[in-house]
């Protein structure tokens, strides 16, 4: 489950609890809608609720930049907890990845 707000040309999704193989074609079907959109030029990840997440969670989060870039799109990620930050060092995604420390920190560059 997650939630969506929508604040100035950004879209703002929240995902919860497990982001794994048994969610990850859902997230990335709404992140797909929320990049093809026409109303928004950013899409940020805040990832304040997400327990845990898999290799199937971080690919949809691979493939949702990678969609967004070929649209000149801005997409970011926040308030990603210590468990999780340290898969994306590890897979050396932090590099490759724009991420804050949260909302607020994101909206201070927009």
């Amino acid at each position: 489950m997650q939630s969506v707000l929508i604040r100035r040309q950004t879209i703002v999704i929240c995902p919860k609890g497990f982001v794994n193989a048994a969610n990850a074609s859902a997230l990335q079907n709404q992140l797909a809608i929320a990049v093809e959109s026409t109303h928004n030029s950013d899409l940020l990840i805040d990832m304040r609720d997400v327990e845990s997440l898999d290799s199937a969670g971080l690919m949809v989060l691979v493939s949702t930049l990678s969609l967004a870039q070929k649209q000149n799109k801005r997409f970011s990620v926040c308030s990603v907890s210590a468990s999780i930050r340290i898969i994306f060092e590890l897979t050396q995604l932090d590099r490759v990845f724009e991420i804050f420390e949260n909302s607020a920190a994101f909206e201070a560059t927009a």
